[in-house]
C-alpha cells in the first residue's frame, strides 16, 4: 500500500467502488446460476446469516411477504432452497439452503475468497473487522433513510 494519506472523502469514494464492484458481481453470479438479482440476493443473505424466516428474509430483500413467496417459490422449485417450519413458531415458516443446494452453487461460492488474494493473511483479521464494522454503520445509516422516508401510499418497495 502507497504512503498516500487517505481522508473520510477518499474512504466513502473506496466504499463506493466496492459497493459498485459488489453489484456486478452480483449481477454476474445471478447471469451464471441463471437467477434474477433478488434471487441471487435472497440466496446471499441465506449463505451469509444461515436459515432465515421468510417474513425476515422478505423485510431484508426490501420485498413484499407476497414476491418473497413468489421467489422461495421459484428458488425451492429449482432445488436451490427449502422451506420448512420454524422449529419455534409453527406458524412461520423458514427458508435455508440445502446440501443439494449448496452444491449446486458451490462453483461460485468459491469466487469471492478470491477478492482477498492480494493480501498477506496477517491482513485479513483487520480487514474482516473493519469489513464488519463498515457493513454495521451502512446498515444503520440505511435503516435512518428508511425510518425517514414517509411511503406514499400505493407505492411498494422496489429493489
Amino acid at each position: 500500500m502507497s504512503s498516500r494519506t487517505y481522508d473520510r472523502d477518499d474512504a466513502t469514494a473506496a466504499l463506493r467502488e466496492l459497493i459498485l464492484a459488489g453489484e456486478r458481481y452480483r449481477i454476474a453470479v445471478a447471469s451464471h446460476l441463471d437467477l434474477s438479482v433478488n434471487e441471487s440476493r435472497a440466496i446471499s443473505y441465506l449463505l451469509a446469516r444461515g436459515p432465515i424466516g421468510q417474513t425476515d428474509l422478505a423485510d431484508a430483500l426490501g420485498l413484499t411477504t407476497s414476491s418473497t413467496t413468489t421467489l422461495v417459490d421459484r428458488l425451492e422449485q429449482r432445488g436451490l432452497v427449502l422451506r420448512g417450519p420454524d422449529p419455534t413458531d409453527r406458524r412461520r415458516s423458514t427458508v435455508q439452503i440445502p446440501e443439494p443446494g449448496l452444491r449446486k452453487i458451490e462453483a461460485v461460492r468459491d469466487w469471492m475468497p478470491h477478492a482477498f488474494d492480494d493480501l498477506r493473511p496477517e491482513q485479513l483479521p483487520e480487514v474482516a473487522e473493519l469489513l464488519i464494522t463498515i457493513a454495521a454503520s451502512l446498515r444503520d445509516v440505511t435503516a435512518d433513510i428508511d425510518a425517514s422516508r414517509t411511503p406514499s401510499p400505493g407505492r411498494r418497495k422496489r429493489h
